[in-house]
């Protein structure tokens, strides 16, 4: 609005003038105000009546690290019978590795195309399995 942008609010329609966006503009810096001195007042309650905040034992972090690793784990162990057949075929590089991954089709954790430093993690993580 102070570029002098035309916008228009979807709520609002074409017909909202600058004057009622800069009402509604002010109405919601206000809120966003509101709402974050009303958050930190309930904190210094909560720390005032001796509670502690966040996670102080970092179990809900502990849990998702080791989801995070089975999971891990787990996709290794999938694609450990096409590493063996690729190294048995004689495709010992990493970079060929890769290649034959995304040749076959076959994608990263995430979904993405493979690369040398993805086969390395996950050959490094087969052999800490004893996979390979």
């Amino acid at each position: 609005m102070a570029q002098r942008v035309p916008f228009i609010v979807a709520e609002l329609g074409r017909d909202a003038d600058p004057f009622m966006l800069h009402l509604y503009a002010a109405l919601a810096e206000k809120e966003r105000r509101l709402i974050s001195d009303r958050t930190k007042a309930a904190l210094a309650a909560a720390r005032r009546q001796g509670k502690r905040l966040g996670n102080p034992n970092g179990s809900a972090l502990a849990k998702g690290r080791v989801a995070q690793v089975q999971a891990a784990d787990e996709f290794a162990r999938s694609l450990q019978p096409i590493i063996v057949s690729l190294r048995a075929s004689g495709v010992t590089r990493l970079r060929d590795i890769a290649e034959a991954l995304n040749q076959r089709g076959a994608r990263t954790v995430r979904g993405a195309d493979w690369h040398v430093s993805n086969v390395k993690n996950l050959i490094d993580r087969a052999r800490r399995l004893s996979l390979l």
